[in-house]
């Protein structure tokens, strides 16, 4: 396939995924009523936490590897039995312990506990088609998905219990599997099988696993805490800000999830970090775009996106436009990072998500809440400084022909990059 095609087809992919979990929220908010939904929103938030750590675990390592042609088969055939069998056992102790919990919101976490094997292990076979260079194969499932699971849920009556629509849901992406197992087993079949190889200390899972976490809960906290301590408009504003952007953040995380396959085609390191920057550049750019089309949006049309939070989402388009543009250059730096030497993402992610939280903090201190908009731009702002900074020392090590800083992670090897 060619490269072009390729980007098309992982950009429509992670585009196909986003609007599922959207319309999916959407479908679910009609037909439930408004505790009803509200179990069905925790529980897809607990699915969303569980599918965020396995694609760490086990998609992100995977799309890294790169080697003969059986040895990456083999990797991708192990990280989904890996993830079917992790999710089964996960699964099933999910589910014995909320049998015996009181509440309502019990049998929708049993639920999930019983079809979350179907969900992570669809979910993986994206990232083992990515690795395979099979882009339009992860589209074709999930637009599968796509279609049962709207189609399913459809077929529910109005006032379906939070337990049945997580049912319905998670049961609608047996299709999508069935039909991405049957299209990698015929790419797979015959591989080694090396289940032990992801429970190995040096998994580069277990570092990504800590980025994610680190990475997210961060964020999430101290915007609440903010929303908590201080004003609660503060929440509201930056969440209202941040959806008008969403677009780009799915734009994101196909870079990060599966832009290591495409870059990792080009020869030599030199080739893949101008891509990297030339990659940066163009979502920089149209990072800039999207938040000068939201600026010129007319009043009603922003009321009827967001409703009364319009007003304050709109104050802050010049801090969250500025700090998506900044996301763009570090997303593509971290990218770079993890093609050169995939270790050396953690630090980085630690330091800059606690440096973020400090200048929200700081910035909602001195400016109240547009002060915490522009600090969110500047913690995005340092980080992608620190990023390219790493690429560039890294560059100079190999041109004056000293390994990088962590070089055995470097070298992929049967078990752990």
């Amino acid at each position: 396939m060619r490269a072009r095609t390729a980007i098309v087809c992982s950009v429509a992919d992670q585009g196909v995924t986003a609007l599922t979990n959207i319309l999916v929220l959407v479908t679910a908010a009609r037909l439930s009523t408004v505790a009803d939904f509200a179990r069905f929103s925790a529980v897809y938030l607990v699915f969303t936490v569980l599918l965020g750590v396995s694609g760490a675990y086990t998609g992100q390592p995977l799309v890294l590897r790169r080697g003969g042609s059986e040895e990456v088969r083999g990797a991708c055939r192990s990280a989904v039995a890996f993830t079917l069998i992790a999710a089964a056992v996960l699964g099933a102790l999910l589910a014995g312990v909320c049998s015996v919990l009181p509440g309502a919101t019990a049998p929708a976490l049993m639920a999930l506990g019983l079809v979350l094997p179907v969900v992570l292990g669809q979910d993986t076979m994206r990232y083992a088609f990515s690795t395979l260079h099979l882009p339009h194969l992860a589209l074709a499932g999930d637009t599968l998905r796509l279609v049962c699971v709207l189609g399913a849920l459809a077929a529910q009556p109005h006032g379906a219990p939070a337990a049945g629509l997580v049912t319905v849901w998670g049961l609608s992406a047996l299709p999508a599997l069935l039909l991405s197992a049957a299209l990698l087993h015929r790419r797979v079949a015959g591989t080694p099988l090396r289940l032990k190889t992801l429970l190995r200390r040096g998994h580069l899972g277990r570092r990504f696993v800590m980025e994610f976490a680190v990475g997210n809960a961060t964020g999430q906290l101290s915007v609440l805490g903010l929303g908590t301590i201080g004003n609660p408009l503060v929440v509201g504003a930056l969440r209202g800000a941040t959806t008008l952007f969403g677009p780009l953040n799915v734009l994101y995380t196909s870079a990060t999830g599966f832009g290591p396959p495409l870059l990792g085609g080009l020869a030599g390191e030199r080739r893949r970090v101008r891509a990297a920057a030339t990659l940066a550049a163009v979502l920089a750019a149209t990072a800039a775009a999207w938040a000068t089309a939201l600026a010129l949006l007319p009043g009603p049309v922003g009321r009827h996106l967001l409703g009364d939070t319009w007003p304050t989402a709109a104050a802050l388009l010049p801090a969250t436009g500025s700090q998506y543009a900044a996301m763009a250059v570090g997303t593509c730096g971290l990218l770079a990072l993890r093609i050169l030497d995939p270790r050396t993402t953690l630090s980085v992610q630690v330091v800059f998500s606690l440096a973020a939280a400090a200048f929200l903090i700081g910035g909602y201190l001195l400016g109240g809440v547009p002060g915490a908009a522009w600090g969110l731009c500047l913690g995005s702002v340092c980080k992608a400084v620190a990023t390219w900074t790493r690429v560039a020392g890294l560059l100079r090590r190999t041109a004056v022909g000293r390994p990088p800083l962590s070089a055995d992670a470097a070298r992929p090897g049967p078990g752990s990059l």
